[in-house]
């Protein structure tokens, strides 16, 4: 996909066009990439030229016969008897030409060779740590461009292969970890020193080279929110009501707390022994006994539910603490992170001996600090204008908070997915029931399809049509759109699960033509009710409306493709979402709605912002029933002025990326993944 220059001083840049103005050109030949040899010189001089395939090998051919002369070549396939036999020879020939010219000057081939490998290993060691450090994977991907990334190497005695890393040193490191690993067997240790897997240090975010997969109990933590997600909203929208909404919206954020402690700990540090088990393990049972007693906390079990909670919490407290004590360079971080989840754990302790109605104002205030008490840690790492006030208080920050560890922007958004993945997964099984009748095509089935159509959009919407044209991902925009981005999921979440646990009972109402509840099997009759509730009608189309807009602000915090001649902009058709969200947040106030008017209609509205979505995105010269004609261009801001790039392009000179990155961290106000 081609990127052309928009109209002003903000333009598009290629990754090719970004590179170290000072790279080193010296001895190329010994700077191997990764990339298949593709020809070599034989001792008689004849050049070898190398096909990968024989369809290649016909095409070069066919060149070569052009551009050659007859006889003064050779065409082999990679791998053949030919490959191997002419690469033999050219060895023996240039190992002999080596002793032959170590006999006539011993020495200064000896020295010559030796300053060539103390040159390679600088150069080596200067691209690791410099402009180059980052890979294209890690900034030109689906996520953005940063100029701030960096990967390090992997640590000592890891076995792990560079998944961003290419050329000699990654295969170099293949070798070596294969002649390591070979005749050995592994086993689990019990405990093994926990490695940060990525931090930020001044201004810039070291990312660890190997890709941080998705753990096997990290799924198993996902699992057992189901039931949480199930008992909170099938409580709530039994009897919807203030009360209920109350007590939902409560044991939902601590539940969630849960979930987010467990992903930010495997997420920061790398420790795969049996005792990180242990401790998922800990805070599983808390979340179980947290789970138990929802029900009736509000009369009898508060007492217990906050104490699961607060021992899981003080727990991660304590694993903060003994991790800021084994990594020094990230201690002062840890004890922030320990003190902002004790601070409280304080309040919610004092919450149990204060009774009702008093207790909800020390509830909430304990609830924002626990959502927000890392935001406010990270505005201190962050620093800024707002501690000019105090010139060594600013000091005392940067010095401390010198090394503060970062979540890996794919696993944070895979985990971040498969959460909204249950809670959509939850709303289809809430629709499903059992039929009673010889033939069920009726209004029950009716309502429950027209709930799996609105899922499906849900879904679409998230997980395809705000990713699609995606220039830059909201974690790695900006530290203000990345908070916005990782906050607005809880409430988003939070909406679509009422609205699901409220659509449950809309199926199974009976107050439709069509809708006999002597058709639902014997399990399903006493869910049946002859009315819907005011209650339930809010909680399924405020809740519905509130995701769709929290939806819709999730979108707007990323940066996405600018294509010309495109029917809608992404930002007129966010204005049709939110003015969709207003709607469907006030339908309840229409009287006279069914249930199957009523879910019908929220259906019919969700898809309309789907549709708008899809033809909207289509440029204004192209069919929308036919597929795109040509090489699709599009358009993007950048710290790049054109006339910048166009001297780059006149004078062959290069951009600095660290030239880039000063624009970005001084008009945006530093890194945006965290």
């Amino acid at each position: 996909m081609a990127a052309t220059p928009t109209p002003g001083d903000s333009v598009s840049v290629a990754p090719t066009a970004v590179s170290h103005q000072n790279q080193h050109q010296h001895h190329h030949h010994l700077h191997h990439t990764g990339r298949r040899l593709r020809h070599f010189l034989r001792p008689d001089g004849r050049r070898v030229h190398i096909a990968g395939s024989p369809d290649e090998a016909e095409k070069l051919k066919r060149t070569l016969s052009v551009s050659e002369k007859e006889g003064t070549f050779d065409l082999v396939i990679h791998g053949t008897e030919e490959h191997i036999e002419a690469l033999r020879d050219s060895q023996q020939w240039t190992e002999g030409k080596q002793r032959r010219m170590r006999e006539e000057h011993g020495d200064i081939v000896d020295e010559f060779e030796r300053v060539i490998r103390e040159l390679d290993t600088l150069s080596e060691e200067l691209h690791a740590v410099s402009r180059h450090a980052v890979q294209l994977d890690a900034n030109f991907s689906k996520y953005g461009y940063s100029a701030h990334l960096r990967t390090r190497e992997s640590p000592e005695g890891s076995s792990n292969n560079s998944t961003y890393g290419d050329g000699a040193s990654s295969l170099h490191e293949s070798k070596a970890d294969w002649d390591a690993e070979k005749g050995h067997g592994q086993i689990m240790s019990f405990y093994k020193k926990p490695i940060v897997r990525q931090y930020f240090h001044k201004g810039l975010l070291w990312r660890a080279q190997e890709s941080q997969e998705v753990a096997s109990y990290e799924l198993f933590v996902d699992l057992l929110y189901v039931g949480i997600i199930a008992i909170s909203g099938d409580n709530a929208a039994e009897h919807a009501t203030g009360q209920s909404l109350l007590k939902f919206a409560i044991t939902f954020i601590l539940g969630w707390k849960f979930w987010s402690d467990i992903s930010v700990l495997i997420a920061w540090f790398d420790s795969d022994d049996i005792l990180r088990r242990f401790a998922v393990i800990w805070v599983l049972t808390c979340l179980l006994g947290f789970t138990t007693n929802m029900a009736d906390f509000m009369e009898e079990t508060y007492a217990s539910l906050i104490g699961f909670y607060l021992a899981a919490r003080l727990f991660m407290a304590c694993a903060y603490v003994w991790h800021g004590y084994v990594i020094p360079m990230v201690r002062a971080a840890m004890i922030a992170n320990a003190i902002s989840l004790v601070v409280p754990s304080i309040i919610w302790i004092g919450s149990i001996h204060v009774e009702e109605p008093n207790r909800q104002a020390l509830i909430w205030i304990a609830i924002f600090l626990d959502l927000f008490g890392a935001s406010i840690v990270v505005a201190f790492q962050r620093g800024g204008a707002w501690l000019n006030f105090s010139p060594r208080l600013l000091e005392w920050t940067k010095k401390r908070f010198e090394f503060f560890p970062g979540a890996n922007i794919e696993h944070k958004i895979e985990r971040t997915g498969a959460f909204v993945t249950l809670v959509f997964g939850y709303s289809v099984v809430g629709l499903l029931y059992e039929n009673n009748a010889a033939f069920g095509i009726n209004a029950f089935f009716g309502k429950a399809v027209l709930g799996l159509l609105q899922a499906f959009a849900f879904n679409w919407l998230y997980f395809e049509i705000d990713s699609f044209n995606l220039h830059t991902h909201a974690i790695r925009r900006h530290v203000f759109s990345a908070l916005t981005w990782m906050s607005i999921h809880l409430p988003f979440i939070m909406s679509f699960v009422i609205s699901s646990a409220a659509l449950s009972k809309l199926v199974l109402a009976h107050d439709t033509p069509d809708s006999d509840p002597e058709t639902l099997y014997e399990t399903y009759l006493p869910r049946s009710e002859a009315d819907i509730s005011n209650g339930q009608r809010w909680f399924y189309c405020a809740g519905l409306g509130i995701a769709l807009a929290c939806m819709g602000v999730i979108s707007k915090t990323h940066v996405y493709k600018t294509i010309p001649n495109q029917r809608l902009l992404k930002n007129k058709r966010l204005a049709v979402r939110f003015a969709v969200a207003i709607i469907l947040i006030c339908l309840p106030l229409a009287d006279g709605l069914n249930s199957l008017e009523l879910i019908a209609t929220t259906t019919g509205l969700v898809w309309v912002v789907l549709i708008v979505e899809l033809l909207g995105s289509t440029c204004v010269q192209e069919s929308f029933w036919n597929n795109c004609r040509g090489t699709c261009q599009y358009s993007a801001r950048c710290r790049v002025t054109k006339k910048e790039l166009e001297a780059s392009m006149r004078n062959g000179t290069v951009i600095n990326v660290e030239d880039i990155a000063k624009r970005e961290k001084e008009e945006s106000g530093g890194i945006g993944e965290i």
